[in-house]
């Protein structure tokens, strides 16, 4: 959504307009001559503020066109004077606005622009002359609920400004809330109205709010949504992911070739259906004896057909391919869109055709299709991950041979995974829909770059995170984000800002980096929703403990609660007296035998906990592994104690699988050996379980985090 040449409301005139949406303003009087000005100030009572206003004048302050602390009638007179002597021929007619001078010790801005790629969003920051540079802002898509405009205040950094400060009282957040939500209907009632700038909004001792300056821009918008497809059916999916027959064509008995990679794969997965290949030879190739001619194949057999053949073969082909019943395509071939314009052409004919056949196409220049459940690992790479309840959507093959290869290291497994290579036909959000409906997935992970219509996109994603959870992470900046010449509000709207605030209002979890969005979607996939944001973290040693508690801080959404005096009292019960007697519960080096399982049970069991982090695992193993390699063992009791120890560990992962299962709470289990030594018998027992082994106390809270957000948004928690 863009738009075109705008103009601005007087300052007077945006007031009034706003005013009337709920937006506090102070009193004022807009005067002709500095006589009406001394007048108006002594009806408000001093001090004043004086400003020249215009529907031309825009930024009062970088002109010099402000007085401020005008204390008497004289002050007045020689102010106004001031300024109507400094308005130009460009100002057209203006006028002076006199109001009482408020200050506060806070200050914040609000307003609304017409993003280009998301269209009307409501922006709240910490405002002032220092705004742009603090940049502590959150934006939102308008409509806005009163549930959403309230995540925006609590989701600005600076949380200490809403508080009690410096003897004042805490802002009224009832009164920001009602700010964004009267914003929000501006942006749905006035289609002409492309942007709103209220800086600041003055914070008085009483935590109450009060407007001192405003900015309306108007202008058309105009829309830049994409060409919404019809969805490809259910039928066409389950060719492309449980196809009863696959065909190769340019199948190759060069091992360095796509043919031949992508026909080893699918064989090498164990994949159970029929496998056909071509080759203008009609070579055998690993054992499949290929055919020339598509026409040489049996009907009814061929589901899905992988295309590695050159662009200019394809058209012919996808023909031939229909004749026999094929319902799926999936194209590595490149020269398409990526290639030019001649590349566009050839990708919309082939587009068109693939419709006009009835086959989905997923492509071109794509990577391939991975289905556990089918054991197809129809790919021109490596890897074919263990099976698993996530599915994969990516604009990057190299991003999903990164959620796959994680899916190998950690054990928590695929279910489906495509790399939409230009995505010309097949998008990420239609597989994102799909999967929302896949009885083998449980939650969607998707990368996404060059996006060209944000508000369709969030709009489906955002239907599909209702049913289950969507994890996304997003590569570069969307280009041309709409910037309101007059506004502060423009100023502050980076692309990547407002991506992240749709994403937060749609209940999508947005990942940060790589890593972090596979590690979302594992605890998605593989813990239960917490039902609250208290955590208690068990650690078996101090430090880790601090610099988790510190983590769970920083995230803004969890809670480390304090704990319960009838769980100390239990938790007295099993540790010696110099335990932490706090949360963290560090067991201070006092553990017997039982002592984990025991005090993991009586946490995990209160009811006033909603999650667990449990830290310190594999430290046992980890002497054993260290005894296991010495020159002692198995001597000198080696070889029994050893065992002891990996059994311990092992037990310990067990109990925290076991506990949550049964008491439905997340419980995440985090040492750095799950990377520094996979095989501790502990971070093995975590991996048997099903679950992830996180590497720090850190990424736990991370992935913790998300999986409260989400159940926030779907009602789950509180």
């Amino acid at each position: 959504m863009s738009t075109h040449s705008s103009s601005t409301l007087s300052e007077a005139a945006s007031k009034e307009l706003l005013a009337t949406y709920g937006v506090p303003f102070a009193p004022e009087h807009k005067v002709f001559g500095p006589d009406e000005a001394v007048t108006a100030a002594t009806a408000l009572g001093f001090p004043v503020v004086a400003k020249l206003g215009g529907d031309k004048i825009a930024h009062k302050t970088e002109r010099g066109l402000v007085r401020l602390r005008l204390n008497d009638a004289a002050a007045v007179h020689q102010a106004a004077t001031e300024l109507f002597a400094a308005a130009t021929p460009d100002d057209g007619e203006v006028h002076v606005l006199v109001a009482p001078m408020v200050s506060g010790t806070r200050e914040l801005i609000t307003g609304l622009l017409v993003d280009q790629q998301f269209g009307p969003t409501v922006m709240l920051g910490v405002g002032g002359i220092m705004a742009e540079v603090i940049k502590d802002v959150a934006f939102r898509p308008a409509p806005l609920t009163k549930e959403i405009a309230l995540d925006m205040v609590k989701s600005l950094r600076m949380q200490g400004l809403l508080e009690e400060f410096r003897g004042e009282s805490a802002i009224n957040v009832n009164q920001v809330v009602d700010c964004l939500m009267g914003l929000s209907a501006v942006a749905t009632d006035r289609a002409d109205i492309v942007s709103v700038d209220i800086n600041p909004l003055i914070v008085k001792s009483n935590g109450d709010l009060v407007a001192v300056d405003a900015l309306v821009e108007l202008g058309q918008r105009s829309t830049n949504e994409g060409t919404v497809r019809p969805p490809y059916s259910h039928e066409q999916f389950m060719a492309l992911f449980e196809p009863r027959g696959v065909l190769v064509t340019g199948a190759s008995t060069h091992p360095g070739k796509f043919g031949f990679v992508s026909l080893h794969n699918i064989l090498a997965s164990g994949y159970n259906g029929a496998v056909f290949g071509t080759n203008l030879q009609g070579e055998e190739v690993l054992g499949i004896k290929t055919v020339a001619d598509i026409a040489a194949l049996p009907d009814g057999q061929i589901d899905l057909v992988f295309v590695c053949t050159p662009a200019s073969a394809n058209p012919d082909l996808l023909r031939a391919c229909a004749k026999k019943g094929v319902k799926a395509a999936f194209l590595t071939s490149a020269g398409y869109g990526e290639a030019g314009d001649e590349g566009r052409k050839l990708e919309e004919e082939l587009i068109a055709l693939a419709d006009e056949l009835g086959i989905l196409l997923a492509g071109p220049n794509g990577q391939g299709v991975v289905s556990t459940p089918a054991n197809l690992c129809a790919q021109i790479v490596a890897p074919f991950p263990p099976a698993g309840a996530i599915a994969v959507a990516s604009q990057s093959g190299n991003f999903v041979s990164s959620f796959l290869n994680y899916a190998r290291q950690t054990g928590v497994g695929i279910s489906r995974a495509v790399s939409a290579g230009n995505a010309a036909a097949l998008g990420v959000a239609d597989l994102i829909e799909w999967y929302g409906t896949d009885d083998a997935t449980r939650v969607s992970l998707a990368y996404v770059e060059g996006i060209s219509d944000g508000a369709g996109l969030m709009r489906r994603l955002t239907n599909a995170a209702k049913s289950k959870p969507v994890v996304l992470v997003k590569g570069g900046a969307t280009e041309n984000g709409a910037r309101a010449a007059a506004s502060h509000t423009g100023a502050l709207a980076a692309n990547d800002s407002i991506f992240d605030g749709a994403c937060r209002a749609g209940g999508i979890s947005r990942a940060a980096t790589v890593e972090e969005a596979f590690e979302a979607a594992a605890t998605f996939a593989t813990q239960p929703l917490p039902k609250g944001p208290n955590v208690i973290i068990l650690t078996t040693a101090g430090g880790w403990g601090v610099v988790t508690s510190d983590a769970i801080a920083r995230d803004g959404s969890l809670q480390l609660m304090e704990l319960p005096a009838d769980l100390q009292q239990q938790i007295d019960t099993k540790l010696p007296p110099r335990w932490s007697r706090n949360n963290p519960v560090d067991c201070a080096g006092g553990e017997t035998r039982d002592t984990i399982p025991e005090v993991m049970e009586m946490i995990a069991s209160h009811p006033n906990v909603d999650a667990v982090i449990y830290l310190g695992l594999g430290i046992q193993a980890n002497q054993a592994r260290l005894m296991r390699e010495g020159r002692f063992h198995p001597d000198h009791g080696l070889e029994r104690i050893v065992e002891y120890h990996e059994r311990q560990d092992a037990r310990f992962a067990q109990a925290a699988h076991e506990l949550s299962v049964r008491t439905g709470k997340p419980i995440l289990v985090a040492t750095e050996l799950a990377v520094a030594d996979p095989d501790n018998a502990g971070v093995v027992a975590v991996r048997e379980s099903g679950r992830l082994c996180y590497a720090s106390g850190n990424r736990a809270v991370a992935a913790l985090g998300h999986l409260y957000r989400y159940a926030v948004h779907t009602g789950v928690a509180r």
